[in-house]
């Protein structure tokens, strides 16, 4: 049945729609889609700096990040590895300009398994930040969802106050360790899960409702809801809009600019399809992982252990690709 174009001019957008259940978080470096989406806040990582600093509209960010870096001199990795910190930053800082929020900055993926060199690390990201005139509470300091990453989180929360997003989380005994170490944010991949399932199962599509990453931030988001843990919930990597009109309700929602562009041109009835009501009501039972009871569970997930270990390398190769740029 087709809506009548009266009733489609008072239907509001998919975007709209989902704004009013969800946070809606825009997963980009490119400034011009924050201005255009208008999010509450803004998720970066390697990839998306590198595509965007290799903008011409951007190339003073870079040209900035390079002075930077040569004037605090020492070897020319520590001038890349300063001027790459100072990119992160400058980025971030130009968004926070644009969003009301908060802005997510990553740490180095290639320290994942270096619980003190990501605490260090975070720690001069929000010292840049500051030097900015950036105050910790308007950053997230992203981390890879390993068990180093996951206690470095817990540490930065509890004694420095630095609000922590765990992302490359697959798997659910990494979300469940994340909430155990009382970190602000975790980052459920969506459409990572789904490739997997398509690239190494016989079935090649799947109703929303089905799909297997759904599920997993569905799954996760009603466990935290049930045992009443603070961490927001926040669905990322998505591969279309079925995938995120599914998650109607989720804490967060971090999407694409293409994706974003989709659902403001869309105009369907949304409905939350998660709830906290429903969730406290779901036969979910609490468990507690320690380290052994975590890597054990972690690795009995085909998937997440594929997909943990790919989505490192590829962190990590990008952020090689931008220091060969900067150098």
């Amino acid at each position: 049945m087709s809506v009548s174009p009266v009733k489609r001019q008072k239907m509001e957008s998919a975007l709209d729609q989902l704004k009013h259940h969800t946070t809606v978080v825009a997963d980009t470096g490119d400034f011009n889609a924050i201005d255009e989406y208008k999010p509450l806040d803004a998720t970066t990582n390697p990839s998306l700096i590198l595509a965007a600093a290799q903008m011409p509209a951007y190339q003073k960010l870079v040209d900035d990040a390079v002075a930077y870096g040569k004037k605090l001199g020492g070897s020319e990795e520590e001038q890349i590895k300063n001027a790459s910190d100072k990119l992160f930053v400058l980025f971030g800082a130009e968004i926070l300009k644009r969003i009301p929020g908060r802005v997510s900055t990553e740490v180095d993926a290639r320290l994942s398994f270096d619980k003190e060199g990501m605490i260090q690390r975070a720690r001069r990201l929000i010292d840049l930040y500051k030097e900015a005139g950036v105050g910790k509470d308007r950053i997230l300091i992203k981390l890879s969802s390993t068990w180093e990453g996951i206690q470095a989180g817990r540490v930065l929360e509890a004694e420095y106050g630095i609000h922590c997003n765990m992302t490359l989380l697959f798997s659910f005994a990494q979300a469940v360790a994340c909430a155990e170490a009382g970190v602000t944010l975790i980052s459920p991949f969506v459409g990572r899960i789904l490739d997997w399932y398509v690239a190494n199962g016989d079935k090649k599509t799947y109703e929303p409702s089905e799909d297997p990453g759904v599920k997993s931030v569905t799954k996760i988001y009603n466990y935290y809801k049930k045992f009443g843990y603070k961490t927001i919930v926040m669905g990322a990597s998505f591969r279309n809009t079925g995938q995120i009109k599914a998650l109607t309700g989720c804490d967060y929602l971090t999407i694409s600019p293409k994706l974003l562009a989709e659902l403001s041109k869309e105009h369907v009835k949304l409905t939350p399809t998660l709830s906290v009501k429903e969730a406290q009501a779901c036969d979910l039972e609490k468990i507690h992982l320690d380290e052994k009871a975590f890597r054990w569970h972690h690795n009995e997930d085909q998937m997440a252990v594929e997909k943990l270990s790919d989505g490192i390398r590829r962190f990590a190769a990008d952020a090689v690709k931008l220091e060969r740029m900067l150098k």
